[in-house]
């Protein structure tokens, strides 16, 4: 339904056709890079603050131990993940070509040597990693904002954020992930930014994170319950409903350490459950790292659990396994992972990000191709021009996108009945037929048939009415064009 395939061809189509007509004069390369843009993976920038998780959820969305969660100099280099044949990193320097560089695993992530370049002469860090996650999505990790140090929030911004605005070109990435602790006006000033300029940047390209959810409601049983509440409150707050899709609450690290729960982890915290003293134990760090003689575990080695799982997820685990919950380090494993949140982030990203990828790109794409024509004006380029402009203005998939923020910065009059409606007929909880009518996955086809006429005579005498303001008549036009498009994929068997 969501025809991403289909104006993902259109626009491709019209990038090689500049190419052609461009050759090797100037504007040539970019055009080839956006063509190469939309053979690729999605670009998802997980952005936020100083200190929000950022390399923490990177590490967990991958499944693996990959990016730097302290604060060494590689935190304060845009650095991005990509799929790979094989394992490398490659240094793009400001200056020069790029190179490879030497890397090792290192307490669970990767130690990459600089080689002594500084991080100010860094664009970027390019790591290749086979890993399924990456095969669907490249993974930017950001340095954060608001650092005391203002160029390294300003790498996150340049990449994030188009060069020129007054010229349109579009951002290096097509959607972001932010994570937010609290609502900072930094915060909400940044999502701004990125939306700001276009039409083409809105709520739908961007997904907020409450991070480190067990720590938002101090690592007490009731945490994430606590996170999940206030995390609800800020997806109904109108400042970020208008600039993000959804706001999930994750604990990060504990979704981090679960993906790569290892066997003597396990056994360890086997021996933290058994312990006579757990209870006292488990009320503060001190007492876990330095109490009861009787815990049959090193010092070192309550230290690496308490680094690895924090003490929420320490108490969530010892309690697992002393209720017999669990027996294994999968059951542990699966079972943190499932209360962490990140399982609800995944498929957010999979109804958000994954199933509009075409039209993401090809949005992204578009507006590189408008941005070149632009500057490096071609006259045998006039009549591509035209045909630009009527595939912008045809699209129904960027229409959709379009309409779903104009209704979430409350500028279509709708009540709220019909503003949630109208959310979800036009896939802003997921983009197949039966999502968008609010129907299980496995109803018939015939129910699916029957829901859609329904909505579509809803929306058409809404579309015609008198009575309804210009905004909502074309709001209505347009969802009838979505529900023609589900019939036409549902057509009624002879």
């Amino acid at each position: 339904m969501s025809g991403g395939p289909g104006i993902a061809d259109r626009v491709g189509g019209l990038v090689r056709t500049a190419i052609a007509l461009y050759g090797d004069s100037p504007g040539g390369p970019e055009l080839r890079a956006v063509d190469a843009r939309l053979a690729e993976p999605l670009r998802v920038a997980i952005a936020g603050r100083v200190k929000a998780g950022k390399s923490t959820l990177l590490n967990a969305l991958v499944g693996q131990q990959l990016a730097a969660t302290d604060a060494g100099e590689c935190t304060r280099i845009v650095t991005w993940y990509v799929d790979g044949l094989t394992y490398r990193v490659t240094l793009h320097p400001r200056q020069g070509p790029p190179r490879q560089l030497p890397f090792r695993r290192l307490g669970g992530s990767l130690d990459i040597a600089m080689d002594g370049v500084a991080a100010a002469d860094v664009e970027r860090l390019v790591v290749e990693w086979p890993a399924p996650t990456l095969a669907d999505m490249s993974l930017i990790d950001t340095p954060g904002m608001g650092s005391m140090s203002t160029d390294v929030g300003q790498r996150s911004e340049a990449l994030l954020t188009p060069e020129d605005e007054v010229d349109g070109a579009p951002a290096e990435v097509d959607a972001v992930v932010y994570l937010m602790r609290h609502v900072h006006g930094e915060d909400v000033r940044f999502l701004g930014t990125f939306q700001d300029g276009s039409a083409d940047r809105n709520p739908m390209n961007t997904v907020g994170v409450l991070a480190r959810a067990d720590e938002v409601g101090h690592a007490r049983p009731d945490a994430l319950e606590v996170a999940a509440r206030i995390a609800t409150r800020y997806a109904a707050d109108l400042r970020i409903r208008a600039l993000c899709r959804t706001v999930v609450p994750v604990a990060g690290l504990l979704a981090s350490s679960a993906a790569a729960l290892r066997e003597t982890e396990y056994r360890s915290i086997e021996l933290l459950a058994a312990c006579p003293d757990l209870d006292r134990l488990l009320l503060t760090a001190d007492r876990l790292l330095t109490g009861s003689p009787r815990l049959e575990l090193l010092d070192d080695e309550r230290a690496a659990l308490l680094d690895r799982f924090g003490m929420f997820g320490l108490r969530l685990a010892t309690r697992l396994v002393r209720d017999g919950a669990v027996s294994s380090a999968t059951d542990l494993a699966h079972e943190l992972l499932t209360a962490s949140g990140l399982p609800l982030l995944r498929a957010v990203l999979a109804d958000q990000f994954a199933a509009r990828a075409d039209v993401l790109k090809a949005r992204s794409a578009l507006m590189g191709l408008e941005s070149i024509m632009r500057r490096y004006p071609l006259p045998a380029a006039a009549g591509l021009a035209h045909d630009v402009e009527r595939v912008r203005a045809g699209a129904h998939e960027f229409a959709e996108i379009s309409l779903i923020d104009a209704i979430r910065t409350g500028a279509v009059p709708l009540s709220s009945g019909d503003l949630r409606a109208a959310e979800q007929l036009l896939g802003a909880a997921g983009t197949d037929a039966r999502t968008r009518l609010g129907l299980p996955r496995d109803a018939s086809p015939e129910g699916v048939r029957k829901l859609a006429a329904e909505h579509h005579l809803r929306w058409q005498q809404r579309a015609e009415h008198p009575a309804s303001p210009r905004e909502v008549a074309q709001a209505a036009r347009l969802l009838v064009r979505t529900c023609e498009g589900i019939l036409g994929d549902f057509p009624t068997v002879e």
